[in-house]
């Protein structure tokens, strides 16, 4: 584990924590004009956890410091971050924990980030950990061997039963999420639609589908039940 604290993992972690930043300023929530405005953000990679895990890596009492809100209400990226290794030891250093922090612990990763870390990882709804790889993780108090919660979360779109009623869907249906571009316009398929009152309109796809579909430069977003 000495290598998580060598010259070159620390060159690595302070490059990848620039490239976070960078992503995180151009990806700003893309809209759509509407009766509900429509919102597209991009997910970096991200931990949620349990609180019994939490004290594992960061010590007995240990709560989840906010660092910035997110879209949906009550939801924040923390100021904790963790190290993740996979097989033949390789590394993903500073993934962000979002909070609050949740019954069961669960990582999720964009393709490419899976690839990084050596695990092949199932695309999964949230908090479907059937048959999924874990993997070590690191914190400052402690490391945690997490059996299983590592995915690729399935494209999604938060909505209140207003909105499920105006697209004319039910929480489990299928969407695509329109993108228009001038050189790279895509059709992202399999929106999963979640509905629950307390939910803001806002659809989560992560870095490798902003990035195959240029989100920042899109001209128009939209999003429409599955025919």
């Amino acid at each position: 584990m000495t290598q998580t604290s060598s010259p070159s993992n620390l060159d690595r972690a302070r490059i990848e924590r620039i490239v976070r930043e960078i992503v995180a300023d151009r990806f700003q929530p893309r809209h759509t004009a509407g009766p509900a405005q429509l919102v597209v953000n991009v997910s970096a990679r991200h931990l949620h956890i349990s609180q019994e895990h939490l004290e594992h890596l960061f010590g007995p009492g240990a709560e989840l410091t906010p660092f910035k809100p997110l879209y949906q209400t009550g939801e924040f990226a923390s100021e904790q971050t963790v190290d993740l290794v996979g097989p033949r030891r390789r590394i993903l250093a500073n993934v962000r924990i979002l909070g609050p922090v949740r019954p069961a612990t669960q990582i999720e990763l964009a393709f490419t980030d899976a690839v990084g870390l050596g695990i092949d990882v199932p695309v999964r709804m949230s908090g479907n950990h059937e048959s999924t790889p874990g993997c070590l993780v690191l914190g400052p108090a402690g490391r945690l061997e997490l059996a299983r919660g590592v995915i690729r979360a399935q494209r999604h779109v938060h909505m209140s039963p207003k909105d499920a009623e105006r697209y004319g869907v039910q929480a489990g249906d299928s969407m695509n999420l329109i993108v228009e571009h001038v050189t790279c316009a895509a059709t992202l398929q399999g929106v999963i639609a979640r509905v629950h009152p307390g939910f803001k309109l806002e659809v989560h796809i992560d870095t490798d589908e902003g990035n195959c579909c240029n989100l920042a430069q899109a001209t128009n977003i939209r999003l429409e039940k599955t025919r």
